[in-house]
């Protein structure tokens, strides 16, 4: 008896130049956390921009995870001029995420946003981004503490979930300790997007697109160690569900086709 296919994960690389060649990255531990915690087949969705045919891709994956990155979206994208000449950009991820985005919510495609990917999800459904936390003085640390035993990934600060909120929800508390490796954030929420948590200093830290299947953007990073807290699996599994459902919706319509 032939065994049921494992749902697709598409995840988009970054576009980097290591050594003079072009490479397209995907950090193992985003592909790691999929097979380990969903139950889902993560393949790499290379940063081609418009080379790329986005309903061929979305055709052929049953949801999609956007990853942290070292670059940051460029502000032209949210109708902003750069801050700082020293932030890092990828222009070709870019031109691939916002597309795949905006097609994916259109689809119905379940969504899990991280870091970088929450940013993302935000300014591809049309909102802004702050480019300079860490230079704003009514916000606190988002960057890692020196001291942790967990280096980058150890806990930074709290996050209070919104009351009856998806993630409240979920995760079945009110507040939870997170880590924190950014220094960019939503600035204005992009319409149809709902908060889902903040920060102490009211920093946007989690988002949900409530008539979707499973849109959830979070701002720290739940794929660390993912297995090791209930937390981050519990998100992981809410997705790799939502994507099951989604492919087994698809497999319904060919059929009935």
């Amino acid at each position: 008896m032939p065994t049921r296919p494992l749902p697709i994960v598409g995840i988009p690389a970054c576009r980097r130049i290591i050594n003079e060649r072009v490479v397209h990255t995907v950090a193992d531990k985003y592909p790691s956390a999929i097979i380990a915690a969903t139950g889902c087949l993560p393949v790499s969705i290379p940063a081609v921009g418009s080379k790329i045919d986005i309903t061929a891709v979305l055709n052929r994956i049953d949801g999609l995870l956007l990853t942290g990155s070292p670059s940051n979206v460029h502000p032209s994208e949210y109708g902003h001029e750069p801050l700082d000449g020293e932030i890092l950009h990828d222009l070709e991820r870019d031109a691939t995420t916002l597309p795949l985005i905006r097609e994916a919510v259109r689809r119905d495609l379940p969504i899990f946003a991280i870091c970088r990917g929450i940013q993302e999800l935000n300014v591809a459904l049309g909102g802004t981004l702050h480019q300079r936390l860490y230079a704003m003085p009514d916000r606190i640390s988002h960057r890692p503490r020196k001291d942790s035993p967990d280096g980058p990934y150890g806990p930074v600060h709290s996050v209070k979930l919104v009351p009856g909120g998806m993630l409240a929800t979920l995760i079945g508390s009110a507040e939870i300790m997170v880590n924190s490796l950014h220094s960019q954030g939503i600035d204005r929420l992009a319409p149809g997007l709902r908060i889902e948590a903040t920060a102490p200093d009211g920093q946007i830290e989690a988002v949900t697109l409530p008539q979707a299947r499973f849109v959830l953007g979070v701002q720290w990073h739940p794929e660390y160690k993912v297995l090791k807290n209930p937390v981050s699996s519990g998100l992981f599994s809410a997705f790799g569900k939502a994507c099951s459902a989604a492919a087994a919706s698809f497999r319904l319509q060919v059929c009935a086709a």
